[in-house]
C-alpha cells in the first residue's frame, strides 16, 4: 500500500469480553465497500487472538490529514488517536451483506445508553452464540481447487505475506470465497438427555452415574462433548452404562425445542397441545366488544405515528382472538407482527392458535430454551427476509430482526417475566415501544389484571384502552369461596376438608380440577429434631428444599444440592422432619382425596425439565387422561381446558405478606388468573382459595374478580406512601 494513502478507520463493537468499541483500520486487501455498517467482522485482539465484532459505522475517517478532529490521528469514534498509535487492520468480514440493519443498530445503541454499557455487551447478550464465534472457516476456490483457512491463520499472513491476502481478497470480491459455519462433529451433534423422571434405579455407590443424571437433569439436555468437558473423560463409561439401561437417550434433536417444532418440520407427530387439547376449535366470529377493539387497533396501526393500547379483558374474554385477527390484518398490510408471551408454555399455546386460525402464515417460533443452532437459523432467516412475517415467542424474541415491524403484542403484560433482572437487565415493554416507534407501529398490552402502573397510565390519559368485559361465548366467571385454614396444623394435608370434599365431588362427576401451589419440591424446610436447626444452603443461607424424587436437598436460589439422607452440619445427626408441603408432596397425598382410578399430573419446573415433557403433560390433561392437574404459577395463565370446573388455590397467603410494595398486586393477579382456569366451557366453575387471613382486603376484590376496585384501593395506598407510579425507584 502506498505510504501516502491514509487508511480508513472503523468502529467495531466486540461481541465478547471486554465488549469494548475499538478502532480498526480498513485493510488494503479488501476494498472499503466490503466493510459496511452492521456486518460482523473478524478482528485481531492481543497476540494472535481473533474476536468477532460488529461494524458500527459506515463513515471512512482518514487517519492522517483530516481526521474527524482535524488532527493527524483521527479515530473512527470521532476522538483523536494517541500520538504514534497505528490502528491494526480488520481481518475479514463474516458475511457479504450486513447481518444487522440501521434500525437494529439504533435499538442496540439506545439500549446501551439506557443501561450504561457498551454496544458490544448488548449484542453479545442477544445475538445467538453461533453468530459470536470465530470457530468458522474461510474457503476459497483458486485454479479449480478449494483452500480452507481458519481466521487465526490470517493474523500471521497480515504481518508476513500481504500479497497472499490481496490474492484472497480478489477471490472474495469475485465471488470465489465463502464463510463456512462451524464444523459440527458427532460429539457436538449428539444431545444427551434423561429419559425418565427421578427417582432413578441407580445404586448410591455409582457416584459417576448419579452425578451424570443430576447434571443432565439440571441442564435439560447437553451434547456429548459438553458432558465429557464438564464431568471429565471418566464420565464416558458412566454415560455408556446409562445408555444401555435406557436412563439416558442420545438424539440429534435440538436442545429444548418444543415438541411443536418437530411437527412443523415433519419430523414427528402433530402437536396435541391446543386450546382444547383435542380437535381444533370451530371457526367463530368476533363479538361486538372484540370487533370494537380490533377496529380501534387497526385505526391506530394506520395512523401516522406510533401508538399503544391496553386490551383489558376478563379471563376467557377472547383476547387471543383479537390478537390473531389483528395479526392477519397487519400481515395483509405488508408488515410484520410479534406475539409474545411471558412463558414458554403460553408461547407454545399461542403458536398452536396461530396455526389453527392463520394457516399458512409465515410463522417463526423463538424462545430461550431452544437449541443454539435453531435460534441461529431463525435469526439468520429473519435478517435476510424482506417479506412480512409473524414471530411468536417469549421476551427474547424482541431482539429478532423482523422486517418492517408493525405490531407487537405483549400478552399477560403484567407478568414479571417481561422484565429481565439477571445478567443484562431490560424491560420488554420499553424495548417493544422503541421498536414500534421506529416504524410508526402499534404496541398492544393485554391482560385481565394489568400492571397497576399500566392501568394508572390509562387512567391518566396516556394509554388508550379497549375493554372486553364479558367471557366469549356467553360463559360466566366462576364463583370464588374462601376456605379458612388457620386451624390446619403443619402435619395435616395442605387441603382442608372442604377443599378435599369438593375435589372428590368434581372427579366423581367426571369433571376436572386444577390445584395451584406456588411452591415446588416435596417439603420447603427440613428441621433437625436433635438440635433444632434447619438445613440451609452454605452459599445463600436460605432453607434447602427436599426433593423426594431426586433424593436431594436443593437450594432454589443458587441450585446447590446435596444428597438426602444427609447428616446435620451442626450435630451430625440424621433425624430430619420435613416441614411444609410442595407440589411434589401434594401430588403424592392427593390419592387419598380421589375416587378409585383417579389420576394426578404435576406441572412445575421439576416435572418439565425433560425436553417435550411440558407439552406431554398439557396434552395428556387436555385428553382427560388425568382428572387433576397440580402445579405452580405455570398453570395459572392462558391455558384453556373446558372440562375444568374446579380451581383450588392451596395457599393463597403465599407471597401476600412479602416485604415488597407489589405483594398484594402480585397475589391478586396470580389468584384471579388461577381462578380464570375454571368454568371456561359450558359448565359453571367454582374456585376455592385457602387462606389463614380471611380478613385481608385483597380477598374482597378476588371474590368478584374486581380489578378496578382493587386498583382504586391499591393506588391510594401507593400515593400515600410514595410508591411507583408516583415515584421512580
Amino acid at each position: 500500500m502506498p505510504t501516502n494513502v491514509a487508511p480508513s478507520l472503523r468502529a467495531v463493537a466486540l461481541l465478547s469480553p471486554p465488549y469494548a468499541t475499538l478502532t480498526y483500520a480498513v485493510p488494503p486487501w479488501l476494498p472499503p465497500q466490503a466493510w459496511r455498517r452492521g456486518t460482523r467482522v473478524a478482528v485481531p485482539l492481543g497476540n494472535g487472538a481473533v474476536r468477532v465484532g460488529v461494524l458500527l459505522d459506515d463513515e471512512s475517517h482518514a487517519a492522517a490529514n483530516g481526521g474527524p478532529n482535524g488532527g493527524p490521528n483521527g479515530g473512527a469514534d470521532g476522538r483523536a488517536l494517541p500520538e504514534g498509535v497505528v490502528p491494526r487492520p480488520m481481518l475479514w468480514p463474516l458475511e457479504r451483506e450486513p447481518l444487522l440493519n440501521a434500525g437494529y443498530l439504533d435499538m442496540v445503541r439506545q439500549l446501551a445508553l439506557r443501561q450504561a454499557v457498551n454496544e458490544g455487551q448488548i449484542l453479545g447478550n442477544f445475538l445467538p452464540v453461533g453468530l459470536r464465534t470465530t470457530q468458522v472457516r474461510l474457503r476459497f476456490f483458486e485454479d479449480g481447487r478449494a483452500r480452507t483457512l481458519k481466521f487465526r491463520d490470517l493474523v500471521p499472513l497480515a504481518d508476513r505475506d500481504p500479497t497472499a491476502l490481496h490474492r484472497l481478497g480478489q477471490a472474495w470480491m469475485d465471488g470465489r470465497g465463502e464463510v463456512l459455519d462451524k464444523a459440527e462433529d458427532a460429539a457436538d451433534a449428539e444431545l444427551c438427555s434423561v429419559s425418565a423422571d427421578p427417582p432413578w434405579p441407580v445404586r448410591p455407590s455409582a457416584v459417576r452415574q448419579v452425578q451424570l443424571l443430576e447434571y443432565l437433569w439440571d441442564k435439560g439436555s447437553a451434547s456429548r462433548r459438553a458432558v465429557l468437558r464438564d464431568l471429565g473423560a471418566a464420565s464416558a463409561t458412566a454415560l455408556e452404562g446409562l445408555l444401555k439401561r435406557g436412563l439416558v437417550t442420545v438424539t440429534r434433536r435440538e436442545v429444548g425445542e418444543c415438541a411443536c417444532d418437530e411437527a412443523a418440520e415433519g419430523e414427528g407427530p402433530a402437536c396435541l397441545y391446543g386450546p382444547s387439547g383435542a380437535a381444533p376449535d370451530a371457526p367463530f366470529e368476533l363479538n361486538a366488544a372484540q370487533r370494537t377493539a380490533l377496529d380501534d387497533f387497526l385505526a391506530a396501526l394506520d395512523g401516522p405515528r406510533a401508538e399503544h393500547r391496553l386490551l383489558y379483558g376478563v379471563t376467557g374474554s377472547g383476547k387471543t382472538a383479537v390478537y390473531l385477527d389483528l395479526a392477519r390484518a397487519c400481515l395483509a398490510r405488508g408488515r410484520s407482527v410479534m406475539l409474545l408471551a411471558p412463558e414458554v408454555a403460553l408461547a407454545c399455546k399461542l403458536r398452536h392458535d396461530v396455526n389453527e386460525r392463520l394457516p399458512g402464515a409465515p410463522l417463526f417460533f423463538f424462545h430461550g430454551y431452544q437449541g443454539p443452532a435453531q435460534r441461529e437459523r431463525t435469526f439468520r432467516a429473519l435478517a435476510v427476509r424482506r417479506e412480512p412475517c409473524l414471530v411468536v415467542g417469549t421476551r427474547s424474541a424482541l431482539f429478532l430482526p423482523a422486517p418492517d415491524l408493525g405490531v407487537v403484542v405483549l400478552d399477560e403484560e403484567h407478568d414479571t417475566s417481561f422484565k429481565q433482572d439477571e445478567g443484562l437487565a431490560y424491560q420488554a415493554k420499553e424495548v417493544a415501544w422503541f421498536r414500534v416507534g421506529q416504524g410508526a407501529g402499534l404496541l398492544v398490552l393485554g391482560s385481565a389484571t394489568p400492571d397497576v402502573k399500566t392501568f394508572h397510565a390509562m387512567r391518566e390519559g396516556r394509554l388508550p384502552m379497549a375493554a372486553l368485559p364479558d367471557r366469549a361465548g356467553g360463559g360466566t366467571l366462576p364463583g370464588v369461596e374462601l376456605v379458612d385454614i388457620k386451624d390446619l396444623s403443619s402435619t395435616d394435608s395442605v387441603l382442608a376438608a372442604q377443599s378435599g370434599a369438593a375435589l372428590r365431588e368434581t372427579v366423581e362427576r367426571g369433571e376436572q380440577a386444577v390445584i395451584l401451589l406456588n411452591r415446588r419440591g416435596y417439603a420447603p424446610l427440613m428441621y433437625c429434631l436433635d438440635c433444632g436447626s434447619v438445613a440451609r444452603c452454605p452459599h445463600c443461607d436460605i432453607g434447602l428444599t427436599y426433593h423426594k424424587g431426586r433424593e436431594r436437598l436443593v437450594c432454589h436460589y443458587c441450585g446447590h444440592s446435596v444428597p438426602y439422607p444427609a447428616t446435620c452440619p451442626n450435630c451430625k445427626c440424621m433425624h430430619y422432619l420435613p416441614m411444609g408441603e410442595g407440589t411434589e408432596k401434594l401430588e403424592e397425598t392427593l390419592a387419598a382425596h380421589l375416587p378409585a382410578g383417579g389420576k394426578v399430573l404435576r406441572l412445575d419446573r421439576d416435572s418439565t425439565r425433560r425436553p417435550g415433557r411440558m407439552e406431554e403433560i398439557l396434552a395428556a390433561f387436555a385428553r382427560r387422561e388425568a382428572q387433576v392437574l397440580v402445579g405452580t404459577q405455570m398453570l395459572s395463565k392462558g391455558h384453556h381446558f373446558p372440562d375444568v370446573t374446579l380451581a383450588v388455590v392451596a395457599d393463597g397467603d403465599l407471597g401476600l405478606n412479602l416485604p415488597d410494595y407489589r405483594a398484594a398486586e402480585r397475589t391478586f393477579q396470580l389468584l384471579v388468573q388461577s381462578a380464570g382456569r375454571a368454568g371456561r366451557g359450558e359448565k359453571p366453575g367454582r374456585v376455592l382459595i385457602q387462606t389463614r387471613d380471611p380478613s385481608h382486603y385483597c380477598w374482597n376484590f378476588v371474590r368478584t374478580a374486581d380489578y378496578e376496585g382493587f386498583y382504586t384501593h391499591e393506588i391510594a395506598i401507593r400515593q400515600r406512601r410514595r410508591y411507583p407510579p408516583f415515584v421512580r425507584l
